[in-house]
């Protein structure tokens, strides 16, 4: 039997958190500064207005795993000029825990222990994006919208479906890019269908507890980021880019600058090239007011750093980025690949 109700609900501050982990190694080298920089298939993501800058259709791929190779995550992409003006693109991000172990039946009904009857499941986040984006008349401005599609999957206990959308501007003069993103501009609802089977399984497993089925409805609040960046280019064919993003919740939370309005959570990156060939990348970003055990704060910050090599129409980028608390042994290796199409003509 599944459950399927949609007048439970409730924002939650940390609804579809997958989908704000980032991709493509290069923007996770620079702390995902990319609101304002981006200009290639990756920006269907980052923030669609930048797709019209491709001159030809593109390809990105991206694996990374994460807590102890326990968890894997995806990313795929493809992206194509409509004409001068528009462009479209695609992506899918998955991220996910396979060959959980499913003890719940592991007793039976007289109190034995029985292995046989331990199985496996897995959990899985998928996002799917369908991006546009357009030149406006006024030159160097530009716009995109996302439509995206969320599907979560928890073995055969539970499910969801969810959409929302996004939107975005990118704005360039004099060689100074800036770049507005609103996610889930719309709120992005999730709705879960439960199997009320599997359910009562767990449901007296610890006495007291799991009485209620959970929510059936989640919402996911708008979030902004707002960007700028310049790239300087120097005399022996060496280059800099520089990026700052001010990413915005609107709730109160840990960062810097917090309110019950605002919570502002600023972040930097720097991308050195040589020839447009061969880039070293840094960023510092996830900056936060932590509590120690005997209440005194500390300022946390998350530091990334990358490396990058492009040769005719393939790029190839690497990132060594830490998920959020500074420990060596959390840090994560990310790959990245993209793709100019236009080489295979």
């Amino acid at each position: 039997m599944a459950f399927f109700s949609s007048n439970a609900q409730s924002v939650r501050k940390y609804s579809n958190e997958f989908m704000n982990i980032g991709v493509d190694a290069a923007a996770l080298g620079m702390a995902n500064t990319m609101v304002a920089s981006t200009h290639d298939v990756n920006s269907g993501y980052w923030n669609p207005a930048g797709l019209v800058d491709m001159e030809d259709s593109q390809l990105g791929l991206m694996h990374a795993s994460y807590f102890a190779n326990i968890a894997q995550y995806d990313y795929a992409a493809y992206a194509k000029p409509i004409d001068d003006r528009s462009a479209w693109g695609i992506s899918m991000i998955r991220f996910g825990v396979d060959d959980i172990l499913n003890t719940t039946q592991l007793i039976d009904s007289e109190g034995n222990i029985d292995y046989n009857r331990i199985s496996k499941f897995s959990t899985a986040d998928y996002g799917f994006t369908f991006s546009y984006a357009r030149k406006t008349r006024l030159e160097g401005l530009n716009y995109g919208a996302n439509a995206k599609v969320i599907r979560r999957i928890i073995g055969k206990f539970a499910n969801s479906w969810g959409f929302g959308v996004d939107a975005g501007i990118q704005f360039e003069r004099n060689n100074w890019y800036f770049g507005l993103m609103v996610r889930d501009i719309t709120t992005t609802y999730n709705i879960w269908n439960i199997d009320e089977d599997e359910y009562a399984k767990i449901k007296n497993a610890i006495p007291g507890e799991n009485q209620e089925l959970p929510e059936s409805t989640e919402i996911t609040a708008p979030k902004a980021q707002l960007g700028m960046s310049k790239k300087y280019e120097f005399h022996n064919e060496m280059s800099l880019l520089a990026a700052a993003n001010l990413n915005m919740q609107f709730t109160q939370t840990n960062d810097i600058i917090s309110s019950e309005l605002v919570s502002i959570d600023p972040a930097i990156g720097f991308e050195g090239g040589y020839q447009d060939m061969v880039f070293l990348r840094t960023g510092f970003g996830n900056f936060q007011n932590l509590t120690q055990i005997d209440g005194s704060k500390k300022l946390g910050f998350q530091p990334n750093i990358g490396l990058g090599f492009r040769y005719k129409g393939i790029q190839i980028d690497y990132a060594l980025t830490d998920l959020g608390n500074q420990s060596a042994a959390l840090y994560s290796n990310v790959f990245s690949l993209k793709v100019d199409l236009s080489i295979f003509r």
